[in-house]
């Protein structure tokens, strides 16, 4: 069993609290021992700061890096060379519902000359089937190599 610790800091009292709605800056900070703290804030549409990390953009972040790093490690595995990764990840937030709609991924993998792109392709599966992150979300995830 591992553990993982975080401290949210609310950092938008501007002098009254809560006291009103409109009253109130969104901006936070995430601490993590021993780690660079993250700026974060609601996304602009609720009142949060453009330049700040919001909480939409990193469970998507978390979803994509763990898919990645699931990936490398089969790669790995499988004698499959990969020297270069990317993913252009995006999700949609429904508010009717509340909720996040769906994620997609769509990463780019780049091979060293020889690598079996039909290996490389199949893995995409295995490695959703094996992240942490996706495995514990509700979510739809779609993976678009």
């Amino acid at each position: 069993m591992h553990r993982y610790a975080t401290r949210t800091v609310w950092e938008g009292n501007l002098g009254e609290g809560t006291a009103r709605y409109t009253g109130y800056g969104r901006a936070y900070r995430v601490v993590i021992a021993g780690k660079a703290d993250l700026a974060g804030s609601a996304d602009p549409a609720f009142r949060g700061q453009a330049d700040r990390h919001n909480p939409e953009e990193l469970f998507l972040a978390a979803v994509s890096a763990c898919h990645m790093l699931s990936y490398l490690a089969l790669c790995a595995r499988r004698g499959l060379r990969v020297v270069g990764y990317q993913d252009t990840a995006e999700a949609r937030l429904d508010l009717d519902a509340g909720r996040l709609a769906d994620l997609t991924l769509r990463p780019e993998v780049i091979l060293a000359p020889g690598g079996d792109a039909a290996v490389a392709a199949e893995l995409h599966d295995a490695a959703h089937a094996r992240c942490f992150i996706a495995r514990s979300c509700a979510v739809p995830i779609r993976v678009l190599p």
